[in-house]
């Protein structure tokens, strides 16, 4: 009951925040240049009858995603930093846990609020992006509900890795740290794809490593991949690799398995930090 109760207050909280803010109109501006983007793909190419139509497509569709993903990630890293570690200097954590409050059950009850706020973002911002892709070219991806649910787990992913970091640090750096972890990740993911596309087992090593640090880029490569016509895999397999925006391979049960028990241990971890914490 405490556990859900700090989770209502924590979406209360979210929203009022200025953050909330700032991803709506983000989210707005994304979505209203992409109708644009699409728009000018079909009266360029006429309709999705071909394949390099086909690949405009879902390169343009991911792009457009990774950017909702970025816009989620930087909402839950600043929301989740100020959580605890705000709460915590503010003198307002103190007040709260000199009641009979276990410090275990805010922290998951936060993490709740924080998880179920981020996880409705990507719904409704992914679901308008995908009306409007259906609307402008004619396209609907393969499995948009497990596109929507891995974004959703990446954003899961992350937060946690801010709450654990807004128990060692300021609230600014916590969100500026994990952010940028984001984007490391991200970014080693691309190295090794390009590793994978020359046959460098050394360079695609540093993706496959950076992906079990910190699942995110796995997430998100997961996530592309189901919203890319299957169809493209057999034409167009050779030139996956090379690009950030389309994923040739689904994800494996044993990486979701990875992925949800990474979350558990920073969860733990950050249940720990909490716990020895002055308040």
């Amino acid at each position: 009951m405490i556990i859900l109760t700090v989770a209502g207050l924590t979406l209360k909280e979210a929203g009022r925040r200025k953050v909330l803010r700032s991803l709506a109109g983000l989210t707005v501006v994304l979505l209203g240049l992409s109708a644009w983007g699409f728009a000018r793909l079909d009266a360029e190419f006429g309709g999705l009858t071909s394949g390099e139509a086909k690949v405009a497509a879902s390169t343009v569709l991911n792009l457009v995603m990774f950017g909702l993903s970025l816009i989620a990630a930087l909402g839950t890293a600043f929301l989740a930093g100020p959580t605890l570690a705000g709460e915590s200097e503010s003198g307002v954590a103190l007040a709260m846990l000199a009641r009979p409050i276990r410090r275990s059950s805010v922290l998951i009850g936060k993490w709740l609020g924080l998880v179920t706020f981020g996880g409705g973002f990507v719904a409704v911002a992914g679901f308008a992006q995908l009306v409007i892709v259906r609307v402008t070219i004619g396209y609907w991806p393969p499995r948009p509900v497990t596109g929507l649910a891995l974004l959703a787990a990446q954003a899961a992913a992350l937060l946690t890795l801010g709450l654990l970091l807004s128990t060692v640090i300021s609230p600014m750096a916590s969100g500026i740290v994990a952010v940028g972890l984001f984007g490391a990740t991200w970014i080693a993911g691309v190295v090794g794809s390009v590793g994978d596309a020359l046959g460098n087992d050394s360079v695609a090593r540093v993706g496959t490593v950076s992906r079990m640090l910190l699942p995110t880029d796995g997430l998100w490569r997961g996530a592309m991949n189901a919203f890319q016509d299957p169809s493209l895999f057999p034409q167009f397999a050779d030139g996956f690799g090379e690009s950030p925006f389309l994923s040739e391979a689904s994800l494996t049960v044993t990486y979701l398995g990875w992925a949800a028990l990474w979350v558990a241990l920073v969860l733990g971890l950050a249940g720990l930090s909490f716990q020895r914490r002055d308040l």
